[in-house]
């Protein structure tokens, strides 16, 4: 995304695919290479595009996908595919570090199986020879820093989620890494989301048409940059993001963990900030699944639905479909229907609600850490379903603002963060609220009755989880 100085989207390249590879049940990874591959394709449509534009850029800023294990050798070159966020084949090493109290007293949460510290136990465990090629262990968006800038650095908000980075203290902390035969010296320098983390090579600078020396800003795990780019960066406000996985995120002022409620408690992108979320593995990711099923478009199971909300359908829908995190932590158990005796109108409705519900039971474990979440604004493509937008205000009985038309996610909060690590400005200035198009307000004739449900559908995964290992 390339942003002027006015935070105006200038132009954006989106659309580079880049294949993910499951080679055994359970598994995600992806290339590393084709990470580099498909920001030489976006970098040469903006270019090709925009020019002049290019030409005045100023600072960079990176967002990405948390928790990815990226070993690379002495050489900078990958050892292996990147493990995935989703990828759970390290259930068995995270609980066993989970055991360890340091863990959660220092990171201020659960081991999780998709953090990035099981992986490298796995890889140790099963992969000796690839561990100990490993010179540096990088998350995905500081493998594309390398990449543009030559240099091994992080920032705070991804390597919050790794499982070695103390998060009160904003730091590596040596006795986690030796949990898993890691030292200090193979993970990246630190800093700030906001500062800058290197700068542009001149090779790339001079193949894309932009001027030397352009800082590359720290940036910030997916969220995190979501956050800053609809300005949820301090206390009393949050997002409800219906992407592949779903998030009910809030920022917050303080430090303040409770990881026995499975709420991931991360350092912000900006200094002196953190934030808390809620996280479900599936939310249209199970839509998609459905769709696929079904050989339909989602939107067209959705339109099915129609615009008024219903009242809660007879089928309970688990969306467990990858395992779970909040409020489970639990990787082993899969999705379930319940009730079945319709076609897939009751069951496009049954995913939705189960979605939806399971995002309630973010908000409860939220709650339980003393954050209250009192209105969200939406983002993702779920959100984009007014009848979804109705179902999460009347579920979570909360108001739900939709912002205007454009892209306040990700990309424009890492374009953000560059803008702030080369110009120096004071982050609130530039971390605004976007305009809000439409508020949303829970049906209050159903609320009853989908709290009634929700009871029902609490009920559901402790009567199902003994049949899975």
């Amino acid at each position: 995304m390339l942003v002027d100085g006015d935070q105006n989207v200038v132009s954006s390249a989106s659309s580079a695919e880049i294949p993910i590879h499951r080679p055994m049940t359970g598994w995600s990874e992806q290339d590393p290479a084709d990470w580099i591959t498909a920001c030489e394709q976006a970098l040469t449509v903006l270019v090709t595009a925009n020019p002049a534009a290019m030409a005045a850029v100023r600072g960079i800023g990176l967002s990405g996908h948390m928790h990815g294990a990226t070993l690379v050798d002495a050489s900078d070159n990958p050892v292996r595919h990147c493990i995935l966020w989703n990828d759970t084949r390290s259930h068995v090493e995270a609980a066993a570090l989970d055991r360890q109290p340091e863990f959660r007293a220092r990171t201020g949460n659960i081991v999780f199986p998709g953090f990035t510290a099981p992986k490298l136990l796995w890889v140790q465990n099963n992969e000796p020879q690839d561990f100990a090629k490993a010179r540096y262990v990088l998350l995905p968006k500081d493998y594309l820093r390398l990449w543009l800038t030559g240099e091994h650095m992080s920032e705070m908000s991804d390597s919050a989620g790794t499982s070695w980075l103390d998060t009160a203290r904003r730091d590596w902390d040596e006795t986690l890494l030796a949990h898993t035969g890691l030292e200090r010296r193979q993970m990246p320098n630190l800093v700030e989301g906001t500062d800058s983390a290197g700068v542009l090579r001149a090779e790339l600078a001079s193949r894309f048409g932009m001027p030397a020396g352009i800082v590359v800003a720290g940036g910030a795990g997916d969220n995190a940059a979501s956050a800053c780019g609809m300005g949820i960066v301090d206390g009393d406000k949050a997002f409800v993001s219906l992407g592949t996985s779903g998030v009910l995120f809030s920022a917050n002022d303080a430090y303040r963990p409770r990881p026995e409620t499975a709420v991931h408690t991360f350092c912000h992108a900006l200094p002196g900030k953190w934030h808390q979320m809620g996280v479900i593995l599936s939310a249209t990711a199970s839509l998609n699944w459905l769709a696929d099923i079904a050989s339909a478009e989602p939107a067209d199971l959705v339109s099915e639905l129609g615009d008024t909300l219903l009242p809660p359908g007879p089928v309970t829908f688990l969306p467990y479909l990858s395992g779970e995190r909040t409020p489970h932590n639990d990787a082993m158990v899969r999705g379930a229907f319940a009730g079945l005796s319709g076609g897939r109108k009751e069951m496009t409705q049954a995913v939705l609600e189960g979605v939806t519900f399971a995002l309630a039971d973010c908000r409860d474990a939220l709650q339980a850490t003393g954050t209250s979440v009192n209105r969200v604004v939406a983002v993702g493509g779920g959100s984009n379903s007014p009848y979804w937008r109705k179902l999460v205000a009347s579920v979570l009985e909360i108001p739900v603002d939709v912002p205007v038309q454009g892209d306040f996610g990700a990309a424009l909060g890492a374009a953000r963060l560059g803008m702030i690590a080369a110009t120096g400005a004071e982050p609130n200035s530039v971390m605004t609220t976007p305009p809000i198009a439409q508020t949303v307000d829970p049906e209050p004739g159903l609320q009853a009755l989908f709290a009634e449900r929700l009871g029902k559908y609490r009920q559901f995964y402790p009567a199902i989880r003994s049949i899975f290992p």
